[in-house]
């Protein structure tokens, strides 16, 4: 009799403590922590380009109420559009961009910050060959400082950073690589290099679809390794750039173990490392996709955001 009122006891001390435990666990997950805001769909109008510009923007907890504080800016750039329509919103739709951002600054991972996030359409941030379309003269000589009047940024070099998935990520390594002045840090998440051989080798269908516009018609083999190519080509500026200007930038590259384009990124640092450029190299598990990018966000903004 002793012993089942005792074996009752512990089952009910335990069942207790478990229903405990398990109270406190919901209770820590559904502790709400403040929310930044998004502004989704802006538009910039671009007298480089002609027409409007949309873009969204993160706004960190508490950006409203202290209304005098400034801070740190990210430009946060999306992959080649399968469908070129609201690309501006990709981070924050399909990569959870200001959850993730929200959860990191509650934790203390992140320092408040600004995201913006432009639509570049299928350039790769780059100005077009014939001079129709200067995205990259846009971004850097009009929209960057439209962001620093509209917002309140931290204007400084070592205050605003540029990061990216894909496409993207090769926006955020070339605009770093040619405009040194303007960005602290870089981090790329998959990004979208290509070797001089991959640009040869390039089916005439995906060459016309992805490239045509930007580096000239019709173009076939060795005929593609331009002049526009080398200029925007990250292997050809990672080994022919001066090394003092590479080294104004801090460097982050994040390629998944089973990406398509790892040759790539792999090549881009064997190029930084034999010039001895300091560079932060992740080969992480996983693929080309937004399960990837999302689990590598938080980590891309603490490197450009780190002024250690």
């Amino acid at each position: 009799m002793q012993r089942t009122i005792l074996v009752r006891l512990v089952s009910t001390l335990v069942t207790t403590s478990i229903a405990i435990s398990t109270s406190l666990a919901h209770a820590a997950e559904a502790q709400p922590y403040a929310r930044g805001t998004v502004l989704e769909s802006q538009e910039f109008k671009s007298r480089i380009l002609g027409q409007g510009v949309r873009y969204s923007v993160y706004l960190p907890p508490g950006y409203t109420e202290n209304a005098t504080r400034r801070y740190p800016v990210v430009y946060l750039l999306h992959g080649y559009p399968t469908q070129p329509v609201d690309s501006e919103t990709d981070w924050i739709e399909a990569g959870a961009g200001d959850r993730l951002t929200d959860e990191a600054i509650a934790s203390g991972r992140l320092s408040p910050l600004i995201l913006i996030m432009p639509d570049a359409n299928t350039t790769y941030y780059m100005n077009s060959r014939d001079g129709a379309k200067r995205y990259e003269d846009m971004f850097v000589n009009e929209f960057v400082p439209f962001i620093d009047r509209s917002y309140r940024t931290r204007a400084q070099k070592v205050y605003r950073g540029i990061a990216g998935l894909s496409m993207g990520g090769f926006g955020a390594l070339m605009l770093a690589m040619h405009h040194p002045d303007l960005f602290g840090a870089s981090a790329a998440l998959s990004p979208a290099i290509r070797t001089d051989q991959q640009m040869m080798d390039m089916s005439d269908e995906e060459y016309t679809r992805r490239w045509a516009a930007l580096l000239g018609p019709g173009l076939k083999g060795e005929a593609r390794l331009n002049e526009q190519w080398r200029r925007y080509s990250l292997l050809h500026l990672a080994t022919t750039l001066p090394t003092d200007q590479l080294r104004e930038t801090r460097w982050y590259i994040d390629i998944g173990d089973d990406d398509f384009l790892s040759q790539g990124s792999d090549a881009l640092h064997t190029a930084l490392s034999a010039r001895k450029i300091r560079h932060e190299y992740r080969v992480r598990d996983g693929a080309h996709q937004w399960s990837y990018w999302r689990a590598g966000l938080v980590d891309a903004l603490r490197f450009v955001t780190d002024r250690d």
